[in-house]
């Protein structure tokens, strides 16, 4: 019954609408009642019995008009046209009902199965995270079935962890290898600017049947309205928050945060604000936080979720303004390398870059040795890369450089790792002790 007063309380008694005085590249200035207007309201403007009503979103204010922007062209779009208001809150009704499809950033489905049961709990697309104080800790450790992150950079339920890599480094396969491999009981993924020629690609040889059963796919593609792109992000954590409240671990994965950030960069400069870092503004780092929040450990009795962010490093620059802000926000960042890539190793993941701020806790004071004398050999060959390559390293010179000249390609081949393989934790932690000869415990 609450649902269903909520949902009466949302409707709009009587239609209150505005008129378009100017359209300014994608913004759209309305003038009316704009005292019945609130940042994130819904409008449809009116374009013409020959054209389909324009959806818009209220961005922001300015000399007493609304400025909005909208989902889709504005062709057909003129001074005077009418703009009603449709909905004052941006709400979805997300279910069970929808494991096993792919929708759109409104949560209309697109894969051509039919439409989508709407749930009885209407949820508000920009939600806030559980109050700090009652949320839980993070759960055991997660077998993603990467023996790279098992073993060097361990995940827990409820853990945020970013993924951080270049254009063309391999980060869409590792997030498809986990995607399949990784032991939840729900999987959201969001492509957010995503090509549209990879999506389906994506979902068939990389998801898999499997797969898909228990995800829910949220995708906008590149060419689709900076709304849509930032809207798909909110989804995608709305629905896992959805399954989380069931009482679901879930996987909540999103390729990527930068194209997020992106979109809400063109949101603020439209409307605007000052371009601070590299023409972001300053709400791409208030709205960061507040979408990554979301994620991670539910109240008690309610399940978690685990996210796992890419980030879209440009020119490779891992420095760059936003792959800076995620890293600080995130339980950990994975770092992924074109030239370990450019080697041929795949995931091209740099361990000793990479980190996760629930380990050593998370890890069997067993294996603890074992993982420590790994990194340490890798540490010792890095370092000395430059002179065993050029020859100018004399081997007995010092016993720890050898025996990690020795290792380092039975590590670089345990670190390798097909598309279709998958190495649960315990397998990942007892292969590195054997090929290490050591014993763990």
């Amino acid at each position: 019954m609450k649902a269903l007063f909520a949902e009466i309380d949302s409707l709009m008694p009587t239609e209150i609408y505005g008129r378009v005085t100017a359209v300014q590249g994608l913004l759209v200035e309305i003038a009316g009642p704009i005292h019945e207007m609130s940042v994130g309201s819904r409008l449809l403007i009116d374009s013409g019995e020959d054209n389909p009503k324009v959806p818009a979103e209220v961005v922001g204010f300015r000399h007493g008009h609304a400025l909005c922007m909208p989902f889709s062209g504005l062709e057909g779009v003129r001074m005077g046209c009418k703009a009603v208001i449709a909905s004052r809150d941006s709400v979805v009704h997300p279910a069970n009902a929808w494991l096993g499809r792919v929708v759109n950033a409104h949560g209309e489905p697109i894969d051509g199965k039919g439409d989508l049961p709407n749930g009885g709990v209407p949820r508000k697309l920009r939600s806030s995270p559980p109050p700090a104080s009652e949320r839980k800790r993070v759960g055991p450790p997660l077998d993603l079935g990467v023996r790279a992150l098992n073993t060097f950079v361990t995940c827990c339920e409820g853990q945020r962890m970013g993924i951080f890599a270049g254009s063309g480094v391999g980060k869409s396969v590792l997030m498809s290898m986990l995607a399949r491999n990784t032991k939840c009981d729900v999987a959201v993924i969001g492509l957010i600017g995503e090509r549209g020629r990879e999506v389906q690609e994506f979902i068939e040889d990389d998801l898999g049947e499997s797969g898909l059963e228990r995800s829910v796919v949220v995708v906008a593609t590149s060419d689709e309205s900076v709304l849509m792109r930032r809207q798909a992000a909110y989804l995608s954590m709305t629905v896992a928050e959805h399954f989380r409240d069931e009482g679901n671990n879930v996987l909540c994965m999103m390729d990527s945060v930068t194209r997020f950030a992106m979109a809400q960069r063109e949101i603020g400069l439209s409307v605007g604000e000052p371009p601070t870092s590299k023409g972001y503004t300053p709400t791409v780092f208030t709205e960061l936080p507040r979408l990554l929040e979301r994620a991670g450990p539910g109240k008690e009795g309610a399940g978690s979720i685990t996210g796992l962010f890419t980030v879209l490093v440009e020119g490779d620059n891992h420095n760059e303004p936003v792959a800076d802000a995620v890293r600080g926000i995130l339980d950990g960042h994975v770092v992924m390398e074109r030239g370990i890539a450019e080697r041929g190793r795949y995931p091209a993941i740099n361990v000793l870059k990479s980190v996760s701020r629930t380990m050593p806790r998370c890890v069997p004071p067993e294996h603890l040795p074992v993982l420590r004398k790994a990194r340490q050999l890798l540490s010792t060959y890095t370092d000395m890369e430059e002179l065993i390559r050029l020859g100018a390293y004399r081997k007995g010179s010092d016993p720890t450089v050898d025996e990690a000249i020795y290792r380092f390609e039975m590590i670089d081949d345990f670190l390798n790792q097909g598309k279709d393989e998958a190495t649960s934790l315990s397998d990942g932690y007892q292969q590195l002790a054997n090929l290490l000869e050591m014993t763990p415990g």
